[in-house]
């Protein structure tokens, strides 16, 4: 698919972007979220900066992206692991017969 033009706005700033379609829901998702977490911010710190707030922001969800992928290591290691004993039973039973 082609690129098209969209406008988004974050922290009452709009910013004119170029994205592949494919990615269009994807990209209005994200900034809907990043509104919705400055909106919690604003509301339950008193933090009216908006430059703290999309710092905070920013930091609330690189911390759950590093925290996303660190699961997904241990998940492939443990995942690898069970492969592995599941290959050396496998191959001790076919070596038996």
């Amino acid at each position: 698919m082609g690129e098209i033009s969209i406008k988004i706005n974050i922290a009452d700033r709009v910013y004119p972007l170029k994205v592949n379609m494919e990615e269009e829901e994807i990209i209005r998702r994200a900034a809907k979220l990043i509104n919705d977490r400055i909106k919690e911010y604003q509301e339950n710190y008193a933090v009216r900066d908006k430059q703290d707030l999309l710092a905070m922001s920013v930091l609330h969800y690189a911390t759950s992206s590093l925290k996303a992928e660190k699961k997904v290591t241990v998940e492939d290691s443990e995942v690898a692991d069970k492969v592995y004993q599941l290959d050396h039973l496998l191959s001790e039973f076919f070596s038996k017969s």
